[in-house]
């Protein structure tokens, strides 16, 4: 195992009291965030920069609506840190959706209208949104943060399309997370910006100290091929069953929800571990306790735009990888002697044999790995977002200069109930 420090972060943030940056230009806004994902789900892209943006200016996370019970449509919001506020419409099971709709629009407007929000930093991840957006505060800059083909997606709406050209049109800037997203929407908007998968470097740089085994993990022997992230139709199955039977001296441990697919359509063996879903503070225990790391995914639309943020975190953890060849792995980490690409199962368990024997020597590969990842950061990213955001207000205000302010703190929700969730 390894016990080299992955290297300190050489990126200064700029400050939010100083009144020449973007970031105390922004501190007059509001940001609402439309998502198709959970706050909950997985610690992912969106909780990144929410968390970040949330440090300066009051920040709400909209879902998409739950359908449950049969109580009248209502919206349960909590707050998760300070400035952060999550927001979950609550719809009756059963419920049309296109009745939900206007359900949603009347609960969003009455909600931004008690808060007080007015001229908001107005972001979107899912073009789906525009379906109630309209009924939101009218926006001062509108983002849409293409981190995902979701159009590409299993079971997704085939209204997906032309949502997104509509997005476009409304949107004052794109961006993309990965280089393969940035081609496929540069000519389709004049403001578009790559943003490639991101690292908290020392999150999972935790990962090369020496942890105790997770009890789940500590009973399955080494050596250890690990993966963690959404199992869903990404995940080439018949790779992962064929790689466990040439190899059953390896053990192949997966770590994430199964959703979308069948978990009886997973592969069965004595060596493949599931261990479900787990919190993203807990992954560098079970990354410290693996031998090396693997992206085996699958080749089809699902996966043809995607910049794993895997990636960048099993090299900051510590961990050598073996990865199907998935365009933006190989234009943007392909280089590294500690990624391997395998196109077929042969070649990935030779690709996964030699990963295993680096771990054996943190030498020139892990150095190498810490090179790249000092390029890279959470921050960084946010700060650059920050900029242009703030370039794009000063555009369509015409400010000349920044005046000193706070912005007003989110509000508490009117009624609170044990949990410290309200319905409103």
């Amino acid at each position: 195992m390894f016990s080299e420090k992955v290297p300190a972060a050489k990126y200064s943030i700029p400050s939010a009291n100083d009144p020449r940056s973007a970031i105390h230009f922004l501190r007059d806004h509001a940001l609402i965030c439309l998502s198709h994902l959970r706050w909950g789900f997985v610690f992912q892209r969106p909780q990144h920069l929410m968390t970040r943006f949330a440090q300066t200016m009051p920040v709400y996370f909209v879902e998409e609506p739950a359908f449950e019970g049969d109580s009248p449509p209502s919206l349960a919001c909590h707050q998760v840190a300070k400035n952060l506020t999550i927001i979950v419409p609550h719809m009756p099971s059963g419920l049309p959706y296109a009745e939900a709709v206007p359900e949603q629009k009347r609960l969003l407007a009455d909600f931004f209208l008690r808060a007080g929000v007015g001229a908001p930093v107005l972001w979107f991840y899912t073009p789906a949104a525009l379906e109630f957006a309209d009924t939101l505060p009218a926006a001062a800059v509108t983002i849409y943060d293409c981190m995902d083909e979701l159009s590409a997606f299993q079971g997704a709406s085939a209204e997906l399309n032309r949502l997104e050209a509509a997005l476009l049109d409304r949107a004052d800037i794109v961006f993309t997370g990965g280089m393969s997203l940035y081609e496929a929407k540069r000519e389709r908007h004049h403001n578009v910006h790559a943003f490639p998968s991101a690292v908290d470097a020392a999150h999972f740089g935790q990962a090369r100290n020496r942890f105790p085994d997770p009890p789940d993990q500590a009973a399955i022997p080494h050596p250890r091929i690990g993966f963690f992230g959404v199992i869903d139709e990404r995940l080439d199955r018949d790779l992962v069953a064929e790689v466990a039977r040439q190899r059953s001296d390896w053990q192949l441990i997966l770590v994430g929800p199964v959703v979308k697919i069948d978990p009886e359509s997973l592969p069965r063996a004595p060596n493949i571990h599931y261990l479900g879903g787990k919190k993203y503070d807990d992954l560098p225990r079970y990354i410290a306790n693996w031998d090396a790391a693997m992206m085996p995914f699958a080749r089809n639309e699902a996966t043809r735009f995607i910049s794993p943020t895997k990636t960048p975190e099993y090299l900051a953890a510590g961990r050598p990888l073996v990865s199907t060849p998935i365009t933006d792995v190989m234009r943007g980490w392909g280089h590294l002697e500690a990624v391997r690409i395998a196109a077929t199962p042969a070649q990935f368990v030779d690709e996964a044999a030699f990963a295993l024997s680096l771990s054996d020597r943190a030498t020139g590969w892990l150095q190498a790995a810490d090179r790249e990842l000092e390029q890279i950061s959470w921050d960084r990213t946010w700060a650059r977002m920050t900029e242009l955001i703030a370039d794009t207000l000063r555009r369509k205000t015409g400010a000349t200069a920044v005046a000193p302010s706070s912005a007003a703190p989110v509000k508490e929700p009117a009624v609170q109930s044990k949990n410290g969730e309200a319905r409103v």
